[in-house]
């Protein structure tokens, strides 16, 4: 319509042109004029026409493009769960399709309830060089190697692959197989990936349907928490399917009754952590790091289970062993004395001016990646510098499993197991 009346605007105005040129010298100049400011007019409504279709296309491909990213963040919610059904498989492929089918300014579109850009698009390593230990033919003997488990790929192979090789080569007589007890990260994996490792009941049941008359399970599970009361439930279903299951010790040992009940595995594992962490950091005794104002802080997860006194009972095996410049701290703030703002405080007021964290954990995933060492105002890196009382604050993003020490006292929990 707005064409339509341009057109016959401009068919007037040139009559008129044509009526006036028939007339002064004067007329023509009016005409002309007439005819520039019609000309300029048509022009200006033109182009604010082609500005209006445009910001029109930019809003429609703006909603198509964030209709798009929810798409994917709905996705991904669904099988951020923690539990499995049927459709699993086939929910962890659409997901994956469907973000493999976004442009890179969609991706960056992706927010859910637990849906982000950083699901599929973080770089966390090669999940190839992994080993998901779910294959079958495993024999009489099996070795169930039982982790909370991680989507860091680099972490994965380090930490807890680490581990199971290191018990299968102190048992080449048995067959060790992984299980995963957090289902949100087996989906993730799965989906990202296209790894598939088996949740308890699946590696039980693989047990089962492959004749293994002996079984030893071991957690890499730091404490006697709640996940491995879960896994202590898990098992106990299938006590009547095998001749003999054997549940081997978490890393920390049995848990004690009060914050000074320390027992042989805390101690090594404190010795091990203390002394890698130590060496990382360029010295050649904690001694050396305490002369040097440095003070070293192993951050836990934390619990509110009854068995949080395990870190209490590891600051306990620090203190006793003189190492009076390290600190034990936790992402939950349980127990609360190993909160951040606690372990500032502390650590200041003892006088160190530089700090490093590590993670007191077996892998170095989320937590250490993002809650110890991120870029947020709330990791403990960032708290730390913020306070103002540090003059260097350094991380070491290493998991425990990738000490050598550690793994061995594994081997040690195995191998006891087997010997009850």
């Amino acid at each position: 319509m707005k064409k339509k009346t341009a057109a016959l605007l401009i068919a007037a105005l040139a009559m008129a042109t044509v009526a006036a040129g028939c007339g002064s010298s004067n007329g023509s100049t009016t005409a002309a004029s007439t005819t520039a400011a019609a000309t300029e007019a048509v022009t200006t409504e033109a182009a604010a026409t082609s500005e209006a279709a445009t910001e029109a296309e930019t809003e429609d491909q703006a909603a198509a493009d964030q209709a798009a990213a929810d798409h994917v963040a709905e996705l991904i919610d669904a099988i951020y769960v923690q539990s499995r059904t049927e459709d699993t498989d086939m929910q962890c492929e659409e997901a994956k399709a469907a973000w493999d089918a976004l442009t890179d300014a969609q991706k960056e579109l992706v927010e859910g309830e637990n849906a982000d850009p950083d699901y599929f698009g973080r770089d966390t390593g090669d999940a190839s060089k992994d080993d998901p230990r779910n294959q079958d033919e495993i024999g009489d003997n099996e070795i169930l190697v039982v982790s909370f488990g991680t989507s860091f790929n680099d972490s994965r192979v380090a930490d807890i692959k680490g581990v199971e090789d290191a018990i299968a080569a102190a048992n080449p007589d048995w067959s060790v197989r992984r299980a995963f007890t957090a289902q949100i990260i087996i989906n993730h994996i799965q989906a990202r990936d296209g790894e598939k490792i088996d949740n308890m009941d699946q590696a039980l049941e693989r047990a089962v349907a492959n004749g293994v008359k002996n079984l030893v399970v071991q957690p890499t599970h730091l404490m006697h928490g709640a996940e491995y009361d879960e896994m202590v439930e898990a098992v106990n279903a299938y006590q009547d399917k095998f001749e003999s299951i054997k549940i081997a010790e978490p890393l920390l040992g049995e848990v004690g009754a009060s914050a000074t009940d320390i027992n042989e595995d805390k101690k090594a594992v404190a010795e091990t952590l203390t002394a890698e962490a130590v060496k990382v950091a360029g010295f050649d005794s904690i001694e050396a790091a305490d002369e040097a104002g440095t003070a070293f802080v192993f951050m836990g997860h934390g619990t509110s289970h009854t068995a949080k006194v395990s870190y209490s009972q590891m600051q306990a095996q620090m203190e006793e062993l003189g190492y009076k410049n390290v600190f034990i701290g936790t992402v939950e703030g349980e127990p609360e004395d190993t909160a951040c703002e606690a372990v500032i405080e502390k650590i200041a007021e003892a006088g160190y001016k530089n700090v490093v964290l590590r993670p007191l954990m077996v892998v170095a995933g989320d937590h250490a990646n993002n809650d110890m060492a991120g870029s947020d105002d709330d990791s403990w890196l960032s708290m730390f510098n913020a306070s103002g009382k540090f003059e260097k604050v350094d991380t070491q993003i290493s998991g425990l499993g990738s000490i050598q020490g550690i793994e061995e006292i594994y081997v040690a929990h195995t191998a006891d197991a087997m010997n009850q």
